[in-house]
């Protein structure tokens, strides 16, 4: 029905198998700063993003210079999860080290000959259409990788920072601050999401914040706060 596009018929009482509900590993503010603490950069910067502004791992690698817009204190997610563009909050006191960030990789991008410059990789058509992105400094990446690879037409180009060494980073940062917790870069996430709750932010906006289409998906971290029973208070005090 959903790939093949053609109708099943009766196939009786079959039920659609359904995922058991777990609730997310959350971190408190001093145990997520603790872990960002122990990070080098550009693996501290792009935790604190994940934190500060509920970016998923993926969505924090993709970041090109041009999604940083200062002037409205704006980070612009593009193609995110369901290939849906958003925007989400650029927190104040990441401004600067992202202002360092970013004339850093302008400085490189201009110690190179206009002629050997490797282009960055660029999704879908948009090569094409835009041919001289690839070697602009608004299209290139926020954390590039140390290497270059070939991308699908066989072209050299430098691609994104791989997520799989972020995520190392992240483990090794959680072991030497001494958190007893399973948690991961998606934890920050997880964090920044109940610590907005917790501090009376609508749950609307923290929907619109982390791109939920449906609102229940983000209930779930009402779950996690463990404040959600109408003042109900233990016998034990």
């Amino acid at each position: 029905k959903k790939v093949l596009e053609q109708p099943l018929g009766d196939i009786g009482q079959t039920v659609r198998a359904k995922r058991p509900a777990r609730l997310p590993v959350v971190l408190s503010h001093s145990e997520a700063m603790s872990i960002i603490a122990k990070l080098a950069q550009p693996y501290s910067l792009m935790a604190s993003l994940m934190y500060g502004a509920g970016l998923r791992l993926i969505e924090v690698s993709r970041l090109r210079v041009q999604d940083i817009d200062f002037d409205r204190q704006l980070l612009i997610v593009r193609c995110g999860k369901g290939a849906k563009d958003r925007t989400s909050l650029l927190p104040e006191k990441l401004i600067p080290d992202l202002r360092s960030r970013i004339a850093f990789q302008k400085k490189a991008f201009l110690a190179q000959n206009r002629e050997s410059r490797v282009p960055v990789s660029l999704p879908f058509a948009l090569a094409r259409k835009y041919p001289n992105a690839p070697t602009a400094l608004e299209w290139q990446w926020l954390f590039p990788s140390s290497s270059l690879c070939a991308d699908r037409h066989g072209e050299i180009v430098r691609h994104h920072i791989h997520p799989s060494s972020v995520q190392k980073a992240v483990r090794n940062a959680v072991a030497r601050a001494g958190i007893a917790r399973p948690a991961g870069c998606h934890t920050f996430r997880h964090t920044f999401a109940t610590e907005l709750l917790r501090r009376g932010t609508d749950i609307r906006t923290v929907q619109e914040l982390l791109g939920h289409k449906d609102l229940r998906t983000t209930q779930i971290y009402t779950h996690v706060l463990g404040k959600g029973f109408a003042g109900v208070r233990s016998p034990l005090g």
